[in-house]
C-alpha cells in the first residue's frame, strides 16, 4: 500500500522483526563524535550571529541587557538540548519531535507536526537559509548596489540542488562538508573574536558604559528579542533528527551536545562584545549587515574575507538543515504518515534520496515563488509550540514511566524551565501584539485533519498512486528500510 499503518513497537519487537532471517536495507551508522559535534555547531552557526545582533539591541534598548538575552538564550538552547538527549537515549529512533510526539502522544499529533514540518516549516528554513547564502554569494559582483533578485533566486536554487547531489550520494560526503565548513565558520567567528580583543585592549570600551541605560521591560519585546536571538542558536536539537545514523547514541548524543552548544553560546557572547568594541550602539542599529560593517571598521581592505566568511557559513548552515530536514520526511513516511516512496532508501548509496528530493523541491518552489517571508518570520512561533509539547512528553516519561532504561538523565527542573519557556515564546507574541498571519499558521497546522483521516486512520489508498510508487521505486533505485535498533 502507498501509505501504510504502523503500530507503535517497544525495542524487543522490532529488534524480534529484524531477525527474521532477511537482509534489510538501512541507513548506516556513520555519524561519530566529531561530525556530531559539526553537526550541531555547524547548523546553529548560520547567518544569525551576522545578522540578528543589530535586531536584540533595538528590541531591548542598550548593549547590557542585550547580552544578557544573547546569554539566555544559550542556556535555554542548552537546557532545550539535555531535554532531548534524555529522550533520545529512551526512543533510539531518528526523527527528533515528530518520533517522540507519535510514541508518547500518538499518530494524530505526530501526523500534525510531519505535515506541518515537511511541507512548510523546514523547506522553508532551507529557502531562508540559502537566499541569505546567494545574497552573500553574489553581492561582491554588484559592488554599490543591492544584487537582483532573478540572480539570488537562481543561486539560491543552485545551492539547493548542489546540496540535494552531495546528500544523496553518500552520508560520509555530506558530513565531511559539515566538517569542513563548520571548521571554516568558526575560524571567522575566532577572526571577529580576536578584533574585537585587540580593540577592548586599546580601550575602546565606550559601548559598555552606562549598559543597562535605556532597558526596555514589555512583555512582547523581550519575546521578540528572544526570538531574534534564539533564530541564531536554532539547530540545538538537529542531532535527534539522525540517531539511527549515530555510532554508539547513547554517549555520542549528550557528549556531543555538550561540547557543541556552550561552545557556540560563548562564541555567540564573545562575537557580540567584538562587535559593540567596534561600533557605538547607534552605529550596530544603522548596520544593514553588523558582520560586515565591523569587517569595513577594523580589516579595511581584508573585508571582503568577512563577506566570504558569512557565504561558508550560510552554505554550511543549509547543509546541516537539508541532511536533518530530509530525515523528518523519510522517517514520517516510514511510520505510514506520509506516502511509502518518500521511506525508501537508495540501494547502493544507503541515503534516504527519496525524502531528500522531495524536501529539495519543495523549498525550490518556495525560492521561486517567493511567498514564504511572512512563514520564516513566524517559524520560532511554529518551533517552540511542537517544542513545548515535546518537553511537556518528556515531563510525563520521567513522572508517568520513570522505569524505562535511559543512559542519560537530566534533572526535572530543567525541562520544567524549558516548558515555561516554550508557553511565554509562544503566547506573548499573541497577547502583546496578536497577528492575523499566527491565525493562518495554525488553520494550515489543522489543515492536516482533511489527510489524516482519510488516508492514515481509515487507510483509504487510491490504486493509481500504488502504480506511481512502484515507477519512482525503479527510476530511483530505491527500496524499503528497516530500523537500526542500538
Amino acid at each position: 500500500s502507498t501509505m501504510r499503518e504502523r503500530k507503535t513497537t517497544d525495542p524487543v519487537h522490532s529488534s524480534a522483526d529484524l531477525s527474521e532471517g532477511k537482509e534489510k536495507l538501512r541507513l548506516k551508522q556513520e555519524v561519530g563524535l566529531i561530525s556530531a559535534v559539526s553537526l550541531i555547531a555547524g547548523t546553529m552557526i548560520g547567518s544569525g550571529i551576522f545578522m540578528s545582533p543589530e535586531w536584540v539591541l533595538y528590541h531591548m534598548g542598550n548593549p547590557a541587557s542585550s547580552l544578557l538575552i544573547w546569554a539566555a538564550c544559550g542556556l535555554l538552547a542548552m537546557f532545550g538540548a539535555l531535554s532531548y538527549a534524555e529522550l533520545g537515549t529512551i526512543i533510539k529512533e531518528s526523527g527528533g519531535e515528530y518520533i517522540y510526539i507519535l510514541r508518547i502522544f500518538g499518530s494524530f499529533p505526530a501526523f500534525l507536526f510531519a505535515y506541518t514540518s515537511v511541507i512548510l516549516v523546514r523547506p522553508a528554513g532551507l529557502a531562508a537559509v540559502c537566499l541569505s547564502f546567494a545574497e552573500y554569494a553574489i553581492a561582491p559582483f554588484y559592488p554599490g548596489c543591492s544584487s537582483p533578485q532573478v540572480a539570488v533566486k537562481c543561486t539560491a536554487a543552485a545551492c539547493i540542488l548542489i546540496l540535494t547531489i552531495i546528500n544523496c550520494l553518500n552520508v560520509r560526503l555530506a558530513t565531511s562538508v559539515m566538517n569542513i565548513f563548520t571548521a571554516a565558520k568558526l575560524l571567522a567567528l575566532l577572526l571577529i573574536v580576536v578584533g574585537g580583543l585587540v580593540l577592548l585592549a586599546k580601550g575602546q570600551t565606550q559601548s559598555f558604559q552606562n549598559g543597562f541605560q535605556g532597558t526596555t521591560a514589555g512583555i512582547g519585546a523581550v519575546g521578540v528579542a528572544f526570538y531574534q536571538g534564539l533564530w541564531s542558536y536554532d539547530g540545538w536539537n538537529n542531532l535527534n533528527y539522525v540517531t539511527e545514523e549515530l555510532k554508539k547514541p547513547e554517549v555520542t548524543l549528550p557528549r556531543a551536545l555538550m561540547i557543541a552548544i556552550p561552545l557556540v553560546t560563548c562564541l555567540y557572547l564573545l562575537v557580540n562584545v567584538s562587535y559593540l568594541a567596534a561600533m557605538t550602539p547607534s552605529e550596530l542599529l544603522s548596520s544593514g549587515a553588523v558582520a560586515v560593517t565591523w569587517g569595513d571598521k577594523v580589516l579595511g581592505s581584508w573585508a571582503w574575507l568577512i563577506s566570504l566568511s558569512v557565504a561558508l557559513s550560510t552554505f554550511g548552515s543549509s547543509n546541516g538543515t537539508f541532511f536533518s530536514g530530509g530525515r523528518v520526511c523519510y522517517i514520517a513516511a516510514r511510520e505510514g504518515h506520509m506516502p511509502d516512496i518518500l521511506s525508501m532508501a537508495h540501494v547502493r548509496c544507503l541515503t534516504p534520496s527519496p525524502a531528500l528530493l522531495f524536501t529539495s523541491a519543495m523549498s525550490l518552489i518556495m525560492i521561486i515563488s517567493g511567498s514564504f517571508t511572512s512563514i520564516v518570520n513566524f517559524f520560532s512561533f511554529m518551533a517552540w509550540l511542537f517544542y513545548g509539547m515535546t518537553i511537556s512528553g518528556l515531563l510525563y516519561l520521567k513522572i508517568k514511566k520513570p522505569e524505562l532504561p535511559r543512559s542519560y538523565k537530566v534533572p526535572i527542573i530543567i525541562p520544567i524551565i524549558v516548558l515555561m519557556a516554550a508557553v511565554y515564546l509562544v503566547l506573548a507574541p499573541i497577547i502583546d501584539q496578536p497577528q492575523i498571519e499566527i491565525l493562518y499558521i495554525i488553520l494550515f497546522i489543522f489543515s492536516g485533519i482533511i489527510f489524516y483521516f482519510p488516508l492514515v486512520r481509515f487507510k483509504y489508498h487510491p490504486r493509481f498512486l500504488q502504480r506511481v510508487t512502484l515507477h519512482l521505486q525503479l527510476l530511483l533505485e530505491v527500496a524499503p528500510t528497516s530500523k537500526v535498533v542500538n
